[in-house]
Protein backbone atom coordinates (compact mmCIF):
# COMPACT_ATOMS: atom_id res chain seq x y z
CA UNK A 1 0.00 0.00 0.00
CA UNK A 2 1.10 3.67 -0.91
CA UNK A 3 2.49 5.71 2.25
CA UNK A 4 0.16 8.95 1.49
CA UNK A 5 -2.66 6.02 1.89
CA UNK A 6 -1.49 5.11 4.70
CA UNK A 7 -1.00 8.79 5.91
CA UNK A 8 -4.43 9.67 5.03
CA UNK A 9 -6.31 6.80 6.49
CA UNK A 10 -4.37 7.26 9.54
CA UNK A 11 -5.82 11.12 9.65
CA UNK A 12 -9.46 10.54 8.72
CA UNK A 13 -9.96 6.49 9.83
CA UNK A 14 -13.56 7.06 9.96
CA UNK A 15 -14.40 7.79 5.73
CA UNK A 16 -17.24 5.67 4.79
CA UNK A 17 -17.23 2.87 2.80
CA UNK A 18 -17.82 3.38 -1.38
CA UNK A 19 -19.59 0.76 -3.15
CA UNK A 20 -20.92 -0.04 -6.42
CA UNK A 21 -18.40 2.46 -8.35
CA UNK A 22 -15.65 0.21 -9.40
CA UNK A 23 -15.70 -2.92 -11.36
CA UNK A 24 -12.69 -5.91 -12.46
CA UNK A 25 -14.28 -7.68 -15.39
CA UNK A 26 -13.30 -10.84 -16.26
CA UNK A 27 -10.14 -9.92 -18.79
CA UNK A 28 -8.68 -7.96 -15.74
CA UNK A 29 -9.64 -4.50 -17.01
CA UNK A 30 -11.23 -1.70 -14.44
CA UNK A 31 -14.30 0.20 -14.82
CA UNK A 32 -15.68 3.28 -13.31
CA UNK A 33 -18.99 2.87 -12.50
CA UNK A 34 -21.28 6.07 -12.28
CA UNK A 35 -24.73 6.40 -11.35
CA UNK A 36 -26.04 5.93 -14.58
CA UNK A 37 -24.48 2.58 -14.75
CA UNK A 38 -25.42 1.66 -11.37
CA UNK A 39 -28.20 1.90 -12.34
CA UNK A 40 -28.61 -0.28 -15.61
CA UNK A 41 -28.25 -3.05 -12.94
CA UNK A 42 -25.13 -5.20 -11.22
CA UNK A 43 -21.34 -5.02 -12.63
CA UNK A 44 -21.69 -8.92 -14.23
CA UNK A 45 -25.14 -8.58 -15.42
CA UNK A 46 -24.28 -8.15 -18.71
CA UNK A 47 -26.74 -5.29 -19.35
CA UNK A 48 -25.69 -2.65 -21.92
CA UNK A 49 -24.12 0.11 -19.63
CA UNK A 50 -23.50 -1.62 -16.58
CA UNK A 51 -20.43 -2.25 -17.06
CA UNK A 52 -19.74 1.48 -16.70
CA UNK A 53 -16.17 3.20 -18.35
CA UNK A 54 -13.28 1.39 -19.56
CA UNK A 55 -10.21 2.81 -17.28
CA UNK A 56 -7.07 3.80 -19.44
CA UNK A 57 -4.92 6.29 -17.44
CA UNK A 58 -2.27 3.63 -16.46
CA UNK A 59 -1.10 5.57 -13.67
CA UNK A 60 -4.40 5.41 -12.13
CA UNK A 61 -4.60 1.93 -12.86
CA UNK A 62 -1.35 1.09 -11.12
CA UNK A 63 -2.57 3.08 -8.25
CA UNK A 64 -5.09 0.76 -8.03
CA UNK A 65 -3.55 -2.12 -8.71
CA UNK A 66 -0.74 -1.01 -5.71
CA UNK A 67 -3.46 -0.69 -3.09
CA UNK A 68 -5.94 -3.39 -4.01
CA UNK A 69 -6.50 -5.83 -0.71
CA UNK A 70 -9.46 -7.91 0.51
CA UNK A 71 -11.19 -7.64 3.70
CA UNK A 72 -10.72 -11.13 6.11
CA UNK A 73 -14.85 -12.02 5.08
CA UNK A 74 -13.58 -11.46 1.28
CA UNK A 75 -14.78 -8.76 0.08
CA UNK A 76 -12.45 -6.89 -2.60
CA UNK A 77 -11.62 -3.54 -2.31
CA UNK A 78 -9.08 -0.31 -3.53
CA UNK A 79 -7.91 1.39 -0.93
CA UNK A 80 -8.04 5.40 -2.30
CA UNK A 81 -6.57 7.62 0.55
CA UNK A 82 -8.71 7.44 3.65
CA UNK A 83 -11.66 5.53 1.84
CA UNK A 84 -12.29 1.56 0.70
CA UNK A 85 -14.17 1.80 -2.67
CA UNK A 86 -15.44 -2.21 -3.00
CA UNK A 87 -14.83 -3.61 -6.04
CA UNK A 88 -17.74 -5.83 -8.23
CA UNK A 89 -15.95 -8.66 -9.74
CA UNK A 90 -17.25 -10.01 -13.15
CA UNK A 91 -15.45 -13.61 -12.31
CA UNK A 92 -12.57 -13.35 -9.87
CA UNK A 93 -10.42 -10.93 -7.84
CA UNK A 94 -7.40 -11.85 -9.37
CA UNK A 95 -7.02 -12.33 -13.53
CA UNK A 96 -3.64 -14.06 -14.19
CA UNK A 97 -1.83 -13.28 -17.39
CA UNK A 98 0.77 -16.79 -18.41
CA UNK A 99 4.22 -16.15 -20.17
CA UNK A 100 5.47 -18.38 -22.20
CA UNK A 101 8.07 -19.38 -19.76
CA UNK A 102 5.05 -20.67 -17.44
CA UNK A 103 5.77 -17.45 -15.30
CA UNK A 104 2.49 -16.16 -13.54
CA UNK A 105 1.87 -12.50 -13.10
CA UNK A 106 -1.87 -10.41 -11.93
CA UNK A 107 -3.61 -8.02 -13.61
CA UNK A 108 -2.08 -5.09 -11.40
CA UNK A 109 0.93 -6.92 -12.45
CA UNK A 110 2.37 -8.84 -9.36
CA UNK A 111 4.39 -11.95 -10.32
CA UNK A 112 2.28 -15.24 -8.41
CA UNK A 113 3.43 -18.96 -7.91
CA UNK A 114 1.20 -21.88 -9.18
CA UNK A 115 -0.50 -23.59 -6.51
CA UNK A 116 -3.37 -25.62 -8.30
CA UNK A 117 -5.04 -25.59 -11.64
CA UNK A 118 -8.92 -25.79 -12.28
CA UNK A 119 -11.65 -26.19 -14.96
CA UNK A 120 -15.08 -25.65 -14.51
CA UNK A 121 -17.93 -27.50 -15.94
CA UNK A 122 -18.33 -24.50 -19.10
CA UNK A 123 -14.02 -24.54 -19.30
CA UNK A 124 -12.90 -21.52 -17.53
CA UNK A 125 -9.30 -22.24 -16.69
CA UNK A 126 -8.24 -21.03 -12.75
CA UNK A 127 -5.56 -20.57 -11.14
CA UNK A 128 -4.70 -20.65 -7.19
CA UNK A 129 -1.32 -19.04 -6.31
CA UNK A 130 0.54 -18.13 -3.32
CA UNK A 131 -1.50 -14.71 -4.24
CA UNK A 132 -4.94 -16.42 -4.12
CA UNK A 133 -7.62 -17.51 -6.90
CA UNK A 134 -7.97 -16.07 -10.22
CA UNK A 135 -9.35 -16.80 -13.72
CA UNK A 136 -6.77 -17.31 -16.42
CA UNK A 137 -7.32 -14.42 -19.46
CA UNK A 138 -9.00 -16.35 -22.44
CA UNK A 139 -5.76 -14.96 -24.37
CA UNK A 140 -3.59 -16.94 -22.49
CA UNK A 141 -5.60 -20.63 -22.04
CA UNK A 142 -3.18 -21.81 -24.74
CA UNK A 143 -0.44 -21.60 -22.69
CA UNK A 144 -2.00 -22.57 -19.66
CA UNK A 145 -2.51 -25.77 -21.86
CA UNK A 146 0.48 -26.54 -22.50
CA UNK A 147 1.74 -26.54 -18.44
CA UNK A 148 -1.17 -28.85 -18.28
CA UNK A 149 -0.17 -30.83 -20.88
CA UNK A 150 3.66 -31.30 -19.91
CA UNK A 151 2.57 -32.16 -16.43
CA UNK A 152 4.04 -29.12 -15.24
CA UNK A 153 0.19 -28.46 -13.38
CA UNK A 154 -2.06 -30.96 -12.52
CA UNK A 155 -5.68 -29.84 -13.19
CA UNK A 156 -8.39 -30.41 -11.24
CA UNK A 157 -12.23 -29.96 -11.38
CA UNK A 158 -14.56 -27.11 -9.72
CA UNK A 159 -17.90 -26.21 -9.84
CA UNK A 160 -18.44 -22.23 -11.07
CA UNK A 161 -21.19 -22.02 -8.56
CA UNK A 162 -18.86 -23.07 -5.66
CA UNK A 163 -15.77 -21.07 -6.16
CA UNK A 164 -16.80 -17.69 -3.96
CA UNK A 165 -17.19 -19.80 -1.55
CA UNK A 166 -14.68 -22.14 -1.61
CA UNK A 167 -11.67 -19.60 -2.61
CA UNK A 168 -13.26 -17.31 -0.28
CA UNK A 169 -14.24 -13.70 -2.31
CA UNK A 170 -17.85 -12.31 -2.86
CA UNK A 171 -18.17 -11.10 -6.06
CA UNK A 172 -20.75 -8.06 -5.10
CA UNK A 173 -19.76 -6.38 -1.62
CA UNK A 174 -22.39 -4.06 -2.01
CA UNK A 175 -24.88 -6.74 -1.68
CA UNK A 176 -23.64 -8.53 1.25
CA UNK A 177 -23.54 -5.17 2.63
CA UNK A 178 -27.03 -4.30 2.33
CA UNK A 179 -28.22 -8.31 3.70
CA UNK A 180 -25.63 -7.23 6.93
CA UNK A 181 -27.65 -4.23 7.39
CA UNK A 182 -31.16 -5.95 7.00
CA UNK A 183 -29.70 -8.67 9.63
CA UNK A 184 -29.32 -5.86 12.26
CA UNK A 185 -32.43 -4.34 11.40
CA UNK A 186 -34.83 -5.00 14.48
CA UNK A 187 -37.64 -7.48 13.44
Amino acid sequence: MDDIVKQAMAKWPKVPDCYGWLGLDARGNWYMRDDRAQACGSFASGIPGAKGSLLQHSKLIDFIGRNYAATADGCWYFQNGPQRVFVELEATPWIWRISPDGSICSHSEQTANFETAYVDEVGYAYLHTDLGFGLIHTQDVALAAQSIEAGTWVLEQCQRADLPRRFHYVADPQALSARRADEKKPA
